[in-house]
């Protein structure tokens, strides 16, 4: 059994169990591991920790109940292994950002959501740590052609991209084949939007508004590799670079470009990628060169 396999099914575990008491010791005999790699195992692959997934996945089974209106929530609470009414009340205040009784109250309703996928990628083992796989590397300059555009990572950016790369494709010749980039670029502080560039790295010239032709510097940078959807990874990817960040004590560059992702292959954006993040080079770095 692989490290995602034996996730997958805590994942199952855990969703047909919330009515019990669930703890870290009791799951990582579940599947004969030792707790504590169990524990950094489940941090590393879900980006949260074992106890916030319990808390936000019983808070997501107390939605039909509370909606359904013919269960109180003092036995909600109860029934989903909370240890009080107003730790409950509490908790749901958190994630949800009402409080129980007002969604009990015909509030607009929030939906429950699935047990979720798992984002897959290479992990490694430093020191007792699960990390993402990484690689620290340079990229050389290179010239891209392509659109700009904006988007707000609150929103559906996904579909943004996804159409301009489709406008992209559309200006240049059906034969062009290998990889393609979208970078992210000038995100302000406390914001979710940025700039972006879907491009490929032939010198090509399209006489319209919003494409162009850019040089991208030649950058240090911490590689990842994702299986998936464009960028369906979210908190994960946060988690993994946070977590990187510390155990590499490594610092982020400031240069003006944020984040890159590389597809192998520009007709196929469902496929593994590869996603850069700039960071600073440490003089240890430039002294062995």
């Amino acid at each position: 059994m692989d490290h995602y396999e034996v996730i997958e099914r805590a994942l199952i575990h855990i969703e047909d169990r919330l009515d019990q008491s669930l703890s870290l010791d009791s799951l990582a005999n579940s599947f004969n591991i030792s707790k504590f790699y169990f524990h950094r195992l489940f941090s590393a692959i879900m980006g949260c920790s074992l106890n916030q997934y319990i808390l936000s996945r019983r808070l997501n089974a107390s939605l039909p109940l509370i909606q359904a209106g013919r269960t109180s929530l003092t036995d909600i609470a109860y029934q989903l292994n909370f240890g009080t009414p107003s730790s409950f009340t509490r908790a749901f205040n958190r994630q949800y950002g009402v409080a129980p009784s007002s969604l009990k109250a015909h509030h607009p309703t929030i939906l429950p959501v699935p047990i979720p996928s798992i984002v897959r990628r290479p992990i490694k083992n430093i020191n007792g740590d699960v990390v993402a796989d990484f690689t620290l590397m340079e990229i050389p300059p290179i010239r891209l052609s392509g659109i700009v555009f904006e988007v707000d990572l609150a929103a559906d950016y996904e579909t943004t991209i996804r159409s301009h790369s489709n406008m992209l494709l559309q200006e240049v010749d059906s034969s062009v084949q290998g990889p393609c980039y979208v970078v992210y670029s000038n995100c302000q502080p406390d914001s979710t939007r940025f700039n972006v560039l879907f491009g490929i790295p032939q010198d090509i010239r399209i006489e319209k508004p919003f494409y162009f032709t850019v040089d991208v510097p030649q950058l240090f940078c911490a590689k990842f590799t994702y299986s998936g959807g464009l960028l369906e990874i979210g908190e994960v990817l946060k988690t993994d670079y946070a977590r990187f960040l510390k155990i590499s004590r490594q610092e982020t560059d400031d240069s003006h470009i944020e984040l890159i992702q590389r597809f192998d292959d520009v007709h196929n954006l469902g496929s593994t990628y590869h996603i850069y993040a700039p960071i600073k080079k440490l003089p240890i770095d430039s002294d062995e060169e």
